[in-house]
């Protein structure tokens, strides 16, 4: 066993709090996927690693062998009902990741995907061994869950006929509105023992404990009736007073803590809300909570920000006549540690804080959300306490079913920024929003739009997406990621090519997003001028030797340069040609694409014309005899096309007016 520096949470529905402590997050270029484990904040994202995490606390629920049975046949689709809480996602997740086991089908090119519950933007496309997850659980109504069912038929007959496995998780409390031709495909789970699930936690944390210290009545009553999202916080938060130092050194504080924080904390904020009766009182626990872990300066500037955006008017006395900061602090339970940060005396308090003032000042909202944009800009902040800031703020707005509020800081932090690769508040903000299980649609499709349509987009809203392309979309919803990627990188400016150099190095990681794109820009290169050559300079770029995945996909290659050749010549095809024949000169097994090239162009004189020339301008600069055979090659296929000869009696070039 061994140490580990993440949470991750059974079936999630909810953001969860990892509770207090410091946490240092160091970042380069831009915010990387991985601050969203860190932060204790649900993701879509089913990678390798996170499947590995995830195995690693797992506790398999009743049904689930049952299950893994039925899958193991190629193209076979399980479905899985159960009560929420149950751990049904995380089940379906570990159903899918057992096919990698033993090294059995997580070979290059298989595909793990979550796919989107409503309409698919993009042609499913499996392959065998393919393995996907459909998450129905959030589905309420019945014209919801019919369509669903309906896209559920289609994407069920392609797996089959592809040998692909699929999982689906079933909505609860819509048994009456399930097909019965699914009923042999549908496997009821029954939820893990709650106390197996926080054992398995608290010991892959490596926190000492002994069996008996979790023979409290109160912890088994929990355990037995908590959904499992709620048993992993409580396991998180045992770690997370024990990582503060604040509340002794035994397993039963740290457990008492956590129970508290899970149990009352709720009540607490409450009672302390509806006590404390001044607005400049209620705004500095409101501060406290948002800016929790920062300078006392800094939440200090931020209270008084809270104050002018929520309309309060200034105190007419003296700062000197009125109460310290330091003894408002305390009436209200903060405290200001040794470095001057502040936080709440109890665990996971501030969480409490704002669920308060989310779910019961609804009239404010626009206004904190107007507040957050400002005040998370403040000189005092570091950059982990502005991503604090805007995952706290994201997970109040989301909470409540407000994603325009988020996505409105997304752009507004974005439009302020310059560089590369934008704000880190924006995509953090981003991120979170495409990680979230009910809304992260919502932002797929708010991306969309903003890519699609044909008026302004700023640089740093554009390098924003870019990113959240790169690092979360591609990972979740790939063939998505390609689609918004290729509409920025046909737009004009330095965000353009930023986007262009991004999805070129998307596709050539993988071949069937590869192939995708090829298909993407074929069909759009093929219109009218000027508004195919954007596309069309997209497709010559990707169809480089130094793009296209390894081995190189011949047949794919094939399409993409007939599309290409069709076009009159241009001052592209020299670099692209060159590079297959410099990978050609290099590397024996590339002289296909000499063949391949020549056949792409079915024949046109013009485009044969053209590759004689390039050939005999890098053939002129040949310093090895390697250059020059293969020089002699391609002038042989080209011959072979254009006139019909099988051998040449001579080793150069046919020399003809266009090809000079």
């Amino acid at each position: 066993m061994t140490e580990q520096d993440r949470v991750t949470v059974n079936d999630p529905r909810a953001p969860v709090n990892n509770g207090e402590g410091h946490q240092y997050v160091f970042y380069g270029a831009g915010v990387g996927a991985d601050w969203m484990i860190r932060k204790g904040v649900e993701s879509l994202r089913i990678t390798r690693e996170d499947r590995v995490r995830l195995a690693d606390r797992f506790v398999p629920p009743v049904g689930y062998r049952v299950a893994a049975d039925r899958l193991e046949k190629p193209g076979s689709v399980v479905l899985l009902g159960g009560l929420p809480g149950s751990g049904r996602r995380a089940a379906a997740i570990m159903l899918l990741h057992g096919f990698g086991e033993e090294g059995r089908v997580d070979e290059e090119g298989v595909r793990f995907e979550e796919l989107p519950t409503g309409e698919d933007e993009n042609p499913l496309g499996p392959g065998r061994g393919d393995r996907f997850l459909l998450d129905l659980s959030a589905i309420a109504d019945e014209e919801t869950y019919d369509q669903a069912q309906r896209r559920l038929a289609v994407r069920r007959s392609q797996v089959q006929e592809a040998g692909a496995h699929m999982v689906v998780v079933l909505p609860s409390g819509m048994e009456h509105a399930h097909p019965p031709d699914l009923d042999p495909h549908t496997v009821r789970l029954e939820r893990p023992r709650g106390i197996a699930v926080v054992t398995r936690y608290l010991r892959m944390d490596r926190i000492p404990f002994r069996t008996t210290d979790l023979g409290s009545a109160d912890l088994r009553h929990l355990c037995d009736r908590s959904p499992m999202r709620e048993l992993a916080r409580l396991a998180g938060l045992v770690r997370a007073a024990r990582d503060s130092g604040r509340f002794g050194t035994d397993f039963a504080g740290w457990l008492d803590q956590a129970m508290h924080a899970v149990t009352d904390r709720a009540d607490d904020a409450r009672r302390q809300v509806t006590a404390v009766r001044t607005a400049p009182e209620r705004a500095l626990l409101l501060a406290t909570a948002m800016f929790e872990e920062a300078r006392a300066d800094t939440v200090y500037e931020a209270w008084h920000g809270l104050m002018k955006t929520v309309g309060h008017e200034d105190q007419v006395t003296t700062e000197l006549a009125r109460t310290d900061f330091g003894t408002q602090l305390t009436g209200l339970g903060i405290e200001r540690d040794s470095d001057g940060r502040l936080r709440f005396e109890r665990l996971a308090y501030a969480d409490a804080v704002r669920t308060h003032f989310w779910a019961n000042f609804p009239g404010l909202r626009d206004g904190l959300r107007d507040w957050i944009g400002r005040a998370a800009g403040l000189r005092g902040l570091t950059t982990d306490d502005r991503v604090n800031v805007v995952v706290r703020f994201g997970e109040r707005a989301l909470a409540v079913g407000r994603p325009d509020h988020l996505f409105d800081l997304v752009a507004c932090w974005a439009d302020r920024a310059t560089g590369t690769p934008g704000d880190p508040r924006a995509v953090t903000a981003l991120e979170l929003g495409l990680g979230h299980e009910r809304f992260g649609g919502w932002f797929r499709k708010r991306m969309y739009e903003c890519v699609v349509r044909s008026g302004s987009l700023s640089d740093g809203l554009a390098r924003v997406l870019t990113t959240a392309c790169v690092q979360s979309l591609g990972a979740t919803h790939p063939d998505q990621a390609v689609v918004r990627l290729h509409y920025l990188a046909v737009r004009k400016g330095e965000a353009a090519y930023e986007a262009h150099e991004a999805l070129l190095g998307l596709a050539g990681r993988d071949r069937r997003l590869y192939r995708l794109l090829i298909d993407r820009l074929r069909d759009r290169a093929r219109g009218e001028q000027p508004a195919a050559e954007p596309h069309l300079h997209l497709l010559t770029h990707l169809l480089r030797s130094d793009r296209a995945p390894d081995p190189p996909p011949w047949p794919d290659l094939f399409l993409g340069w007939e599309a290409v050749f069709s076009r009159p010549p241009t001052e592209l095809w020299s670099p692209l040609v060159s590079s297959w024949l410099d990978a050609a000169a290099g590397d024996s097994t590339r002289r296909m694409a000499l063949e391949v090239m020549t056949g792409a162009t079915r024949g046109r004189g013009a485009a044969l014309h053209r590759l004689y020339a390039i050939t005999c301008a890098w053939a002129g600069t040949a310093r090895h005899p390697s250059q020059t055979a293969v020089a002699a090659l391609f002038w042989q296929y080209i011959d072979q096309v254009q006139y019909g000869r099988t051998d040449r009696a001579d080793a150069g070039p046919r020399i003809t007016e266009e090809a000079r």
